[in-house]
């Protein structure tokens, strides 16, 4: 009797595991759709400032920092909205470098890496 038990149970296995991995490849989707989420909004946010002349344009800020990092490939920039603050990316032997910007102004705050 213990046989079609086991057999069933073999049946079952596949079909389960299955649908538990495709469970989990959806939570890591829904936490990427959340940091989309999270950037399109940031984006927004400094689309908005610009428009009302807040903010200048993230292609300004690039104009004025990037010809300040000779060596250094430019990686793109992130945007924080409750500081105005850009923080431009960049790449030099190995070693990151984080420029950090002023949204106003242009003007550069900080710089960490080498």
């Amino acid at each position: 009797m213990a046989e079609p038990y086991v057999m069933r149970m073999k049946m079952l296995a596949k079909p389960v595991l299955c649908a538990c991995l495709a469970g989990l490849s959806l939570v890591g989707s829904a936490d990427a759709r959340v940091l989309l989420v999270g950037q399109d909004s940031n984006q927004e946010a400094a689309n908005q400032r610009r428009q009302r002349g807040q903010n200048l344009p993230v292609r300004e800020i690039e104009r004025r920092v990037i010809p300040r990092m000779p060596g250094a490939q430019y990686l793109g920039f992130d945007y924080d909205p409750s500081t105005d603050i850009y923080t431009l990316k960049f790449l030099r032997n190995g070693s990151v470098i984080w420029v950090d910007a002023d949204g106003r102004t242009g003007n550069i705050i900080r710089r960490t890496g080498n």
